[in-house]
This record gives C-alpha cells, structure tokens and sequence, in this order.
C-alpha cells in the first residue's frame, strides 16, 4: 500500500537541511549523502521562487469540505489544549520546523494535513501517532470526504427505505461509488530505466507532438479519469521538483480540448534524475464536476517513479509532457485504458558498454540478457560512464 499523505521531510533530515528536503538519490534511485553543493545551492536559492504564491494550502480551490475540516481542526486544538495539555506539550517538544507563514499554531500532524506544501513545522514518522492512516486502502487526502458523502448517501439511504425500500437502491449506488472513488489499490511500478508510467488512470484521449514554451518539443498525452477511476496522481519519472504552478479557470468538461487552456490547472515541472537536465511535466485539470485539485509537493522535493503527489477529487483530466527525443519510443495509442503508476507510456532507449577484462560488453536496457560477448579487434576498451558515474 502507498503511503500518499506521507511527509518524507519528517524522516529527520540534518539540522542544517531544508525543512523541505527528501533524501538525495542517485541515478539508480540509491540513497546518497552527498549532494552536488552547487546544485543544492541553486534549488535553494530558487524554491520559493518556483513555488506560485498562490498555493497556500494543497488544495488551492478551497471547498465546503476543506471549510468543515479547518474548522473542526479549531475546535480540537482548543479541546485539546484546554484537556490534554501533557499531550499538547510532548507534541510541542517533538516537533521540527518553523511556523512561517502558517495561519496557526498546530498541535500535532492533523494540522498539516492542508499545509504540508508549506516550509513549516513537521514531525519525524516516529513520532506521528496518525501514520496508520497511511496503510488504510483510501486515499488519505480523501478521507474526510470519503467519511462525509457516504455518511450523507447511506443515511438519506435509510430514510428513503423507511418511506418506500427502493428509493434506497440509488443512494446505495451512490454510496459505494463514493467509496470506490476514493480507493487506493496497491499498484506495482515498473523499474527498468527510462520508463515512462501513467500519472492518473482513465482512458487515454491524446497523444500529440507539440512545440512548448517552456520546454521544447515533446509528446504530450493526455488522460480522462471518470468517476468510476481512481484519482490520484502519480510522477510518471524519478526527478526533482523545480516548479508547482496554480492557474485559477473554468469548469469546462474535460472532454473538451478547450479545457485543457481554459480550465483551473496545476502544474508540478520535474528534472529527470535519469536524464539529468531534461524537464517533464503534469498537469491537473479540473473538470465540470471535479473542482478540488489536490497537491502536497514544492520545490527541492524528490519523487520516485509511481509515487502519489496528488489526486482530483470527483473526476477531470491529466496531462503529461514528457521531451520528444530520437530513443523515445510509445508503447500505447488513443483509447487505451492506463493505470497510474503502472501502466507504461512509453520508453527511452539506451544502450550502454560496459568494459570486459578482454572485451566490451554490450547490452541494452530492453534486454540485459541479450549480450554480445564477441571480443574487439582492438583489445580491452577504457569503461564507460553510465549516468550515475560508474562503468
């Protein structure tokens, strides 16, 4: 099971780290101690920069929800504070970060749980009492929700079937639908090099080849999730986050190409860790019926292949551009139903030499086993650079 609403800034970084810092890694995805000073320098310098100031909270469209789960958060923190003062204190003494631009003072990490996109407090895995919501099979960020609606459908349920029991049958439709939108299935990642995964599931309604501003030629796909999908977001590529920008819009359907331009988006722009300096990006789209995007990362975070970064509540559209190169390959077409985080999009080739005691070696990433050991005519060859600086 994924663990979406996971902060991996608590897993104690340095005390001389950015409170927004994941744990470096290198080019195979291994953890690494040392980062590059300069580039670590540079992210810094350059965070808040690419972060749009307008992205206060993980879900910038707000909502009655939203209003409901703040509020109540208020209330506990005054219960809490007036009746568990030694709990308020222990939380107090545990916790790492500063306030910044938080509107309150939290006690513990419920009251991050809009806020976790913010350089603020958090707390270390160990010491959240709450991280078992990690492992239920429900999208975490969805929970309150997921709590609301159904509590609304099953109890209108009952009151329908106490007048006349089939008007129950469509609430109770509605009320396992909800459920199901909000699922969380365990989902397996492919990890051979230089594949691209899904980032939402639904059917696949685009794949074109455009010319972008910001970052050249490059293949972009396009996904409408319905309500009978799951919605959250997965990253499509290992990379680093260098920009989370928010566009206010319509609620167009997301069926319409227009929608694409005209309708409230967010962008999350990621640096390839397996092609350094080539930049992807995803896109979510709201929809007619789905208003509440949702996403908890900022710059300097780094996210593996198949991760969760976000999801949109009740349906709409995701976008993926990824760099249109030579070795790029496609492996599926418009109408092609796609997972997120498991489904392949597509590839990029590459074929490495690696250096024998008497020949090279040469294999590519689509078949390791496919190795032509024939020796060189000019003897032993000097080893080659893979990316992650070792033959």
């Amino acid at each position: 099971m994924n663990t979406p609403y996971r902060d991996d800034r608590r897993d104690s970084p340095p005390a001389d780290a950015s409170p927004f810092a994941r744990p470096a890694t290198d080019f195979a995805g291994s953890p690494t101690n040392v980062p590059d000073p300069t580039r670590t320098e540079a992210l810094d310098r350059t965070a808040d920069a690419a972060m749009d100031p307008r992205l206060t909270t993980i879900q910038p469209g707000g909502g009655v929800v939203m209003a409901i789960e703040l509020g109540w958060g208020l209330l506990r923190r005054r219960y809490l504070r007036t009746f568990r003062r030694r709990y308020v204190q222990r939380m107090l003494t545990i916790r790492q970060g500063s306030r910044g631009s938080l509107p309150f003072d939290p006690v513990d990490p419920r009251d991050m749980k809009y806020y976790r996109n913010q350089d603020s407090y958090w707390w270390a895995d160990a010491d959240d009492p709450f991280l078992w919501r990690d492992a239920l099979p429900f999208v975490r960020v969805g929970l309150t929700e997921l709590m609301l609606l159904t509590a609304t459908a099953v109890g209108l349920a009952l009151l329908a079937g106490w007048l006349w029991w089939p008007l129950a049958l469509p609430l109770i439709v509605v009320a396992v639908l909800i459920v199901w939108f909000f699922r969380d299935p365990a989902r397996e990642v492919p990890d051979s090099l230089g594949t691209v995964v899904a980032p939402a599931d639904g059917k696949l309604v685009q794949i074109d080849r455009v010319d972008d501003p910001e970052l050249g030629k490059c293949i972009q796909f396009g996904i409408f999730l319905s309500i009978f999908n799951v919605h959250a977001n997965r990253v499509s590529l290992p990379g680093r986050v260098v920009a989370v920008r928010y566009q206010p819009g319509k609620f167009l359907n997301a069926l319409r190409p227009e929608s694409a331009r005209e309708n409230e988006n967010l962008d999350v722009v990621l640096e390839s860790m397996e092609t350094p300096g080539k930049r992807f990006r995803i896109r979510q789209i709201t929809g007619q019926f789905a208003r509440r995007i949702v996403c908890w990362v900022r710059p300097g975070d780094v996210l593996s292949r198949g991760e969760m970064y976000g999801m949109i509540k009740l349906g709409s559209r995701t976008e993926l551009l990824i760099p249109d190169e030579a070795t790029l390959e496609v492996e599926v077409q418009v109408g092609d139903r796609v997972k997120a985080g498991s489904t392949p999009l597509a590839k990029y080739r590459q074929r490495i030499e690696i250096s024998h005691a008497r020949w090279p070696i040469s294999v590519t990433d689509e078949d390791p086993s496919a190795i032509d050991t024939s020796p060189s005519q000019n003897g032993p060859v000097a080893p080659l650079e893979t990316p992650h600086g070792k033959p």
